[in-house]
């Protein structure tokens, strides 16, 4: 697997997972940390994964 369709397949997921705690950890409470915030955090991150891959993909590198 090339390293741009890696980066697409994990941002992906990562987005996916920030997702869900964005939309359904709202009523949850943790000490130190609010997982609506962790949500968007790793959505972000995710975004910034594809975004990546998708530059990668576009600039041929492997």
């Amino acid at each position: 697997m090339s390293r741009a369709r890696g980066n697409l397949l994990e941002g992906t997921v990562t987005f996916a997972a920030g997702l869900g705690l964005w939309l359904f950890t709202g009523d949850v409470e943790v000490p130190l940390v609010t997982l609506t915030k962790v949500g968007v955090v790793t959505m972000c991150v995710g975004g910034a994964l594809v975004a990546a891959g998708l530059w990668q993909a576009a600039r041929g590198r492997n």
